[in-house]
């Protein structure tokens, strides 16, 4: 079997109004300081910065938004309520509390702590004894929750992260990526938008200590309303955000920065840049047929693919990208083809950058050919497989 590809950039082009095709010179790369960067636009999926993107770092702090996820869907699946409490044992003190000179919301030794309380104390203040309350509270320790934890992750697309702790605390194990902590942010604030809002509180005063949100970006009219910062020894300062403005939303990872400085300078000059030069042009309307895939013994040879939902890209709004695209499915399909079948996904690309894979489905069904017709898909197949081999070493077919 093969994966045919089909390029369809002809039929993108006309849909850019004259200047997505234009020819000439193209605006420069954006340039980030930071080792590792990943940014995309929410309402389509646009990937507007990348760089290193798979590259895994050190989580450090950045792994709090992790222990939010498993919290935020155990609130949301009524496992727990926010009115829950949880003791603090020694451990929790001793590793994360007033002792360990680390983030801390100074909870008290042996003293319970609601949900909603350790949630604001890791929203706000990204305190280390919140994380290992709610670990020991949830699982009955750290190894449990953070095995948890990396599951989850796995289920959510985050396929190269690894967490050892709740925390992000040095443990030598745990990893992630830009890609995978930007897929994080926008399942926190996707699927729990009401919890997602604590983020973005001001401050929190907890053991009559008072303390202010640790997130730099909130103050600068961005529209910044999430989500954390990171260091890690050696590999430097870290930060996940996101933003939303003019009716747009921006999900942020960079990693490797030199300083904390540094950090907040480089964020918010590429959240301006993300929310400044770009606009949405739509390619395909809500199940416009956008190509077609080979039937092998079917009544039909082809059945067309659309995608379920309106198919829209931001591109840059001076020296706009040329765009290009690719339907790429295992060929060839196999008669009977149902109607709504998922068979392939289309790539939309700027160049050879990646903005855009969305899956297809097939339009309407194709029933079992006659045995004539089948024959005659036959020796067609056996052809083109034949030719397709001799042409490539590899199986992906153009």
């Amino acid at each position: 079997m093969f994966k045919r590809v089909i390029r369809i950039c002809a039929c993108l082009l006309p849909l850019a109004s004259g200047a997505l095709a234009a020819g000439g010179d193209q605006a420069p790369a954006f340039v980030t300081k930071a080792a590792q960067a990943y940014m995309i636009e929410a309402s389509t999926g646009t990937v507007l910065l990348a760089k290193n993107e798979n590259q895994t770092f050190s989580p450090a702090s950045l792994a709090k938004l992790m222990t939010m996820e498993l919290v935020f869907g155990a609130v949301t699946n009524k496992q727990i309520t926010l009115d829950t409490q949880y003791p603090v044992s020694e451990n929790a003190w001793r590793t994360g509390g007033a002792p360990s000179r680390t983030a801390t919301m100074f909870a008290a030794l042996k003293s319970n702590v609601r949900v909603e309380d350790l949630i604001k104390g890791i929203a706000i203040q990204g305190a280390n004894d919140s994380c290992i309350i709610l670990a020991e509270g949830m699982s009955g320790g750290e190894l449990g929750f953070a095995d948890a934890m990396t599951r989850r992750a796995k289920t959510l697309g985050m396929q190269r992260s690894i967490f050892g702790n709740s925390t992000g605390l040095p443990d030598g194990k745990s990893k992630t990526t830009a890609f995978d902590m930007v897929t994080l942010a926008a399942e926190l604030q996707s699927a729990y938008p009401e919890l997602y809002a604590y983020f973005a509180m001001p401050d929190f005063e907890w053991n009559k200590i008072f303390q202010r949100n640790r997130n730099p970006l909130l103050g600068l009219g961005l529209g910044v309303d999430g989500l954390a910062t990171g260091f890690a020894e050696g590999e430097g300062y870290s930060i996940v955000a996101s933003a939303q403005n003019n009716g747009r939303r921006l999900f942020l990872a960079l990693g490797g920065i030199a300083s904390d400085k540094e950090r907040t300078e480089e964020a918010r000059r590429v959240l301006e840049w993300g929310l400044t030069s770009f606009e949405s042009r739509q390619l395909f309307a809500d199940n416009e047929v956008i190509g077609s895939a080979s039937v092998y013994g079917g009544t039909s040879r082809s059945v067309d693919l659309v995608a379920k939902v309106p198919l829209s890209v931001y591109i840059p709004t001076s020296n706009p990208e040329r765009l290009s695209a690719r339907i790429i499915y295992r060929w060839p399909l196999a008669a009977p083809v149902e109607a709504g079948r998922e068979v392939g996904t289309l790539r939309v690309m700027a160049g050879a950058r990646l903005l855009r894979e969305v899956p297809l489905y097939t339009k309407e069904s194709v029933g079992v050919g006659s045995l004539s017709s089948r024959a005659i898909d036959a020796v067609m197949e056996l052809g083109e497989t034949l030719l397709f081999s001799w042409l490539w070493d590899k199986p992906e077919a153009t």
